[in-house]
């Protein structure tokens, strides 16, 4: 159904376009074709892989007070506007209810081939060099320390604790980016994580090198 994955992408672009937190049209855009590339390897079906790509982040819980109710009901009504079929709408909505990483300690297992393959490219895209770039737009936005020496990273063992963490940019690769090639459901997200979480690795590396000058 090219239409319509279509129709919602140009939805979607038009309400992301000038979002600055890294969440914006261009982090959809880039999970969209993820997906679309991982779920092609995979044999997934490519149109519930793309639909849930291009709304997985239609209304975050971050941006929302934590309610991650409004992802899938926002998701819900765009694609009942467009005429999705009802099996269709409803694999899509699972996505985006279960795609979002809870913390260190939280399994967050998709339930479905198509939803392994968006978990794995959102997750693609959190990490790498791009991965870099967005944990501190977003650290910036949230306004988060980019490094703060005395304070530990916390390895989350809760959804709620997670949701609460106000800890500086540089504990998140700790928390989160560092733990994601682990946690790929796939053998071609795996594949691609690869060589994003050792770029990862040199720069929080160099990062800290620099920080701590010497005189």
């Amino acid at each position: 159904m090219p239409d319509l994955v279509d129709r919602v992408a140009a939805r979607i672009k038009a309400q992301f376009l000038t979002e600055s937190s890294g969440h914006d049209w261009y982090h959809i855009q880039r999970v969209w074709q993820l997906a679309r590339q991982i779920a092609e390897q995979e044999g997934a079906r490519r149109d519930i892989a793309e639909l849930g790509a291009l709304v997985h982040d239609i209304a975050d819980w971050k941006f929302h007070d934590g309610d991650d109710r409004i992802g899938p009901r926002q998701a819900e009504q765009l694609l009942t506007s467009e005429g999705a079929p009802a099996e269709v709408i409803a694999a899509v909505v699972d996505i985006v209810a279960t795609i979002s990483y809870k913390g260190a300690g939280v399994a967050t297992p998709m339930r479905t081939l198509e939803g392994q393959c968006v978990q794995d490219a959102d997750r693609l895209d959190a990490i790498g060099a791009i991965g870099i770039a967005r944990c501190f737009a977003y650290g910036g936005h949230a306004g988060r320390l980019m490094h703060d020496p005395e304070q530990a990273p916390e390895l989350h063992q809760s959804a709620a604790a997670y949701k609460a963490s106000k800890g500086a940019s540089l504990n998140h690769f700790y928390e989160k980016l560092f733990l994601l090639k682990e946690r790929m459901n796939t053998a071609t997200g795996r594949r691609l994580a690869e060589p994003r979480h050792r770029f990862m690795e040199d720069f929080v590396q160099q990062f800290l090198a620099e920080w701590n000058v010497t005189g």
